[in-house]
């Protein structure tokens, strides 16, 4: 096995189980088990398991990001696009297995202690917010509402976590309705 297929393996199995399982919960040898490569190779890949969490968090960025504005670029209205946001989420937050926000667990488990999960999970809410930034603006509203906007998802998504239902969403997008409209919007059309 070349190292790429190991790394994407390795990655895998820590993905479902660092999600599934916490991360402080789940040794080196857990994720050797689950994706067949040797203990050996998964420490040539990754030679202290904070970097695998790093790796991890840093992939599930990129895929949940990509998720994200696949869904949100099928509406082209501006404020729609704004309202397709807590729509993806509510999907997400239907999904088997749905553990709430891998950066937000992750910072609960190691924030303390690991100066590279920290950096990941800051970077993954800041570019979450940049990409809120990018909507408000496309929808020509007052910059500051994307960080009200950044907050009811952020909450959404830990209340989710916490409720296992996807009614924060719902809830999250009917303020955000809200806030649009008062902001200036259009009639920001409920569902």
């Amino acid at each position: 096995m070349d190292s790429a297929t190991a790394r994407e393996q390795a990655l895998d199995a820590a993905e479902e189980l660092f999600y599934g399982r916490g991360i402080q919960s789940v040794g080196m040898d857990d994720v050797r088990g689950a994706s067949g490569v040797s203990l050996k190779r998964l420490y040539q890949l990754f030679p202290a398991k904070e970097q695998l969490v790093e790796a991890y968090l840093e992939r599930r960025d990129v895929r949940w990001r990509g998720r994200l504005a696949h869904h949100v670029e099928g509406h082209t209205d501006p404020e729609e696009r704004i309202l397709a946001v807590y729509d993806w989420l509510e999907s997400w937050f239907g999904e088997d297995g749905f553990r709430g926000c891998a950066w937000i667990n992750s910072y609960g488990e190691l924030g303390a202690t690991s100066a590279r999960v920290t950096a990941q999970v800051r970077a993954h809410k800041e570019a979450f917010r940049r990409y809120l930034d990018g909507l408000v603006a496309d929808a020509g509203l007052p910059g500051a509402l994307s960080g009200q906007l950044f907050l009811l998802a952020e909450g959404a998504m830990v209340t989710a976590g916490i409720a296992q239902g996807t009614a924060p969403a719902r809830e999250a997008r009917e303020a955000a309705r809200l806030l649009v409209r008062a902001a200036g919007g259009g009639p920001a059309r409920s569902r």
